[in-house]
């Protein structure tokens, strides 16, 4: 549930989509005790949407060190499926987790992810990377794709650049040299070796 606020406050029916094998009673309970624990706070969004949407507190953000360090021993399991499925959120997550300093250096760029309905604003300024939920103002590139999958085919598979805008599987706008740049800044640690090896 944290992981799922990391990347802005939500709505309780945007949760499920990261969360889909959680049914809506296991979700409500999950965010009262996050709430009561002082982890997250619902508020409710000003007119004309006025929806109820939950966020961390301050105090609830202070977790993302420790789901960025999970996510990254998860990525060393001998046993990761290749081919398991991520949805947005987890694949937005996945380069936080994921970001190598090394291969931004001398990089500084901004860019907008537009992946279905979802816009990402992502910030990198060679040692620094930043992503968050929402549009970007005057990026150096956009990257829109259909779903979290294709980009994932190019940022963890090796799947080509050229051949992915020639299948118009996804579009770019703006600096393509940066783009192909962001492709190659959040490579997968080696797996760990399985016990007894």
């Amino acid at each position: 549930m944290v992981r799922e606020l990391l990347l802005g406050p939500k709505r309780f029916t945007d949760l499920p989509a990261g969360l889909p094998h959680a049914s809506p009673n296991v979700l409500a309970q999950r965010l009262r005790e996050l709430e009561s624990g002082g982890a997250v706070r619902r508020s409710k969004l000003p007119p004309p949407a006025a929806s109820r949407i939950y966020e961390l507190t301050e105090w609830g953000l202070e977790l993302e060190p420790v789901v960025v360090s999970l996510g990254r021993w998860g990525a060393r399991s001998p046993w990761r499926s290749r081919d398991a499925a991520l949805g947005v959120d987890s694949l937005v997550l996945s380069f936080r987790t994921m970001f190598d300093a090394r291969a931004a250096e001398g990089l500084e760029a901004s860019y907008e992810l537009r992946l279905g309905e979802d816009r990402f604003r992502a910030v990198v300024d060679e040692d620094r990377f930043e992503i968050v939920g929402g549009g970007a103002e005057r990026p150096d590139a956009i990257v829109e794709a259909e779903d979290a999958a294709v980009l994932r085919a190019l940022v963890y598979e090796g799947r080509d650049l050229d051949e992915v805008l020639r299948s118009g599987d996804v579009r770019i706008e703006g600096d393509r040299q940066a783009v192909a740049r962001f492709l190659n800044l959040f490579p997968l640690p080696e797996p760990a070796a399985p016990a007894g090896t």
